[in-house]
């Protein structure tokens, strides 16, 4: 592959996001779907190409891929809106498979897993072209543009638009296992930053966002010690600016998530509980709590009646979102 031009730090775009709800109906709606991957705004000028997360972070350099994105866009000044995916056996998006992919700061590493977990950038959007603001265009008009910007190439493709009824749609997607969908309005501008009801996404399967507020460990150990294994995470929401408990998650960590976990939860260790309320006792052992700072990923069958999950599946950190607005969705 063509060799990776990463340029420096670009001033962050803070994306626009969906809000949870039901498929909307009409006219005036389209479809696409949801990637199951890590937001990302792409920035492309003359001196490379950048990346940074929905919280502004820079991630450029963990994904040499989009060298060739530049190589493709040439020296346009273009800012692209998208998703990261890594695929999994099946051939779906897949979050898990993904982190590998992420937190990694060693070039030799990452060029190693580039090999092995390859990762496509998947464009939905133009916030920018050729150094002129498109934000305040309509959707439709933002569209027309990218379409005519972006030919699909080997590590990047655009989101397909669905403009026939989202419920047909969602119900394809739950039964290839996707994560859902998202309907957006054709006339919505762009409002970076903000979550606006121009965009509504639909999950067809249970899966969002908790803070990890303490973990127990496998095996005995000292307290102030990170030499025990994990064994698993309590995690929770935010209600009302307090931290509520949703359960505790042991599936789903390997051996590099573990630890990626027991480096950042020591990081941020506390004498007491950041819960509201009482915990319950895990099988009589010692739970070790943290501020939550940390943002995971679970996968889970269902809510039960007292609010916590059940069958839970732990599958990966998310760097790309800001602590304080994980709520329950």
């Amino acid at each position: 592959p063509p060799a990776p031009r990463i340029s420096a730090a670009v001033t962050a775009i803070r994306p626009m996001k969906a809000v949870a709800g039901p498929v909307p109906s009409g006219p005036d709606w389209v479809f696409e779907i949801k990637w199951d991957g890590m937001r990302a705004v792409v920035t492309n000028t003359a001196e490379g190409i950048a990346a940074t997360s929905a919280t502004g972070r820079e991630i450029g350099a963990g994904f040499p891929e989009l060298g060739a994105l530049h190589d493709h866009l040439g020296d346009l000044d273009v800012v692209l809106d998208g998703e990261l995916v890594a695929f999994a056996p099946t051939g779906t998006p897949d979050f898990a498979t993904l982190q590998q992919r992420m937190h990694l700061t060693d070039a030799a590493t990452i060029e190693r897993r580039r090999r092995e977990v390859p990762v496509t950038f998947v464009a939905f959007d133009l916030l920018r072209l050729d150094g002129t603001d498109t934000t305040a265009l309509p959707w439709h008009q933002r569209r027309r543009l990218l379409e005519s910007l972006v030919d699909p190439g080997p590590g990047w493709r655009l989101t397909t638009v669905h403009e026939a009824d989202g419920t047909d749609l969602l119900a394809e997607v739950a039964e290839r296992g996707l994560e859902g969908i998202v309907a957006k309005r054709r006339d919505s501008s762009y409002r970076a930053g903000t979550r606006s009801p121009d965009w509504v996404k639909t999950k067809a399967r249970h899966e969002q966002e908790f803070l990890v507020g303490g973990w127990t460990s496998r095996g005995d150990h000292q307290p102030g010690t990170t030499g025990a294994g994990l064994g698993s995470v309590l995690v929770g929401h935010l209600d009302d600016g307090s931290l509520r408990l949703a359960g505790r998650v042991g599936s789903g960590i390997g051996a590099d998530l573990e630890r990626l976990l027991l480096d950042r939860l020591s990081a941020v260790e506390l004498d007491h509980s950041p819960f509201a309320g009482p915990v319950p006792t895990v099988r009589g052992r010692r739970v070790r709590w943290c501020r939550p700072t940390v943002v995971v990923e679970v996968a889970f069958a269902e809510w039960t009646g007292d609010g916590q999950l059940r069958h839970p599946v732990l599958l990966g950190v998310r760097d790309d979102v800001d602590p304080t607005t994980v709520r329950r969705e």
